[in-house]
């Protein structure tokens, strides 16, 4: 006969465990809720980890106190936006204005099957199609509808000005305070595992701070170069489609080839030359960019074989859209080096009672 078996829990087992799942459920709530101050918090360690090689930079050439070395470069960063925006702004805005008014004429000629992009009219009735999926909208429902697009733009010019001030003022406290942060924390630390995790430190710091600034610089890079080919083609809207190409070049893998498709339909909508030139140029700067300079980004600070930088880059923009994908690499190469750290000190702990073992024999 078989004999059964019970299986019982202490109370103080259950309560805990009911504990430890309580307190799980109202940390993720926590997340979710606040998850727009969390955004803005990771954005901002993530230009703290930017301009921080600069501000020891400059401490390494003469400028001991932090604090000074920080305003310095946080005043000449200020003063290099508003340079670039007394320089760019206004032709930008004229840009976008031109690209707005003209838009109507794009639209009635694609309405009319007319143009590079009638085909979509002849052959696939995409006006049709528009008609139908915004069919029934009209009247009080499309009134109601107008103003609260209205009320939601107002809303998103209001929260993305204050997200902008208190990035400026966060990433600011952090460099000023994150030292001081840093080592209260290595100071909690036994004193023998203090050197692995202040190494571990050290190259986390190297491995997103070094993505950071060399994403930065690509896509500054790609915006420029294709600027300067379409100015040099009389493509209109050259500089605000430039930008264009420098933001969507942030997000890696997918990015690069979203602002080709852009600018490549507004240079065929000018003459089909420009078009076929701005495709040719695209290849040729993506050829560039991933065999020259990703490689030299990437290979010298986070490591990370494209497999893992597709796979992350997929999760990180499931996870938290745009966002997620622009912080899914660095926070790979991150885990990374934790998993690096935790290989060998499993190999260097299993490895001395065998060399201790060999020795007592």
């Amino acid at each position: 006969m078989n004999e059964e078996r019970v299986v019982t829990f202490r109370p103080r087992t259950i309560l805990t465990s009911a504990a430890v799942l309580l307190a799980l459920a109202i940390a993720i709530l926590v997340v979710w809720v606040a998850r727009q101050a969390i955004v803005w918090v990771l954005i901002s360690v993530f230009l703290a980890l930017a301009l921080n090689p600069a501000v020891e930079g400059l401490q390494r050439r003469g400028l001991r106190r932090r604090g000074a070395a920080v305003a310095a470069i946080y005043v000449t960063a200020v003063l290099v936006l508003l340079a670039l925006g007394a320089l760019l702004v206004p032709p930008l805005v004229g840009q976008l204005t031109d690209l707005a008014a003209a838009a109507p004429h794009y639209v009635s000629d694609l309405v009319h099957g007319r143009g590079p992009l009638g085909f979509l009219e002849t052959k696939y009735h995409l006006a049709d199609r528009v008609r139908e999926a915004v069919s029934g909208r009209g009247g009080a429902g499309g009134l109601a509808a107008g103003a609260g697009t209205v009320l939601s733009i107002s809303r998103g010019i209001a929260t993305g000005l204050a997200a902008v001030v208190t990035i400026a003022f966060m990433t600011l406290f952090m460099l000023l305070e994150g030292p001081a942060w840093t080592e209260r924390f290595y100071a909690l630390l036994p004193v023998e595992a203090e050197p692995r995790w202040r190494a571990v430190g050290r190259d986390i710091y190297r491995t997103i701070g070094g993505y950071i600034s060399g994403n930065l610089l690509i896509s500054v890079i790609a915006g420029t170069t294709a600027a300067l080919v379409m100015l040099a083609l009389g493509v209109p809207y050259a500089l605000a489609l430039g930008l264009v190409v420098a933001l969507l070049d942030l997000i890696p893998l997918a990015g690069a080839t979203l602002a080709a498709i852009i600018v490549t339909l507004v240079a065929f909508l000018h003459t089909t030359t420009a078009g076929v030139v701005m495709v040719v140029f695209f290849i040729v700067y993506q050829q560039v960019e991933n065999h020259v300079l990703q490689p030299v980004v990437y290979g010298r600070t986070v490591q990370l074989s494209p497999l893992a930088v597709l796979v992350s880059v997929l999760i990180g923009a499931e996870l938290a859209g745009v966002l997620g994908a622009l912080g899914a690499i660095p926070v790979a190469g991150a885990l990374q080096v934790l998993l690096r750290d935790w290989l060998a000190h499993r190999r260097s702990a299993t490895r001395e009672p065998i060399i201790s073992g060999r020795f007592a024999g």
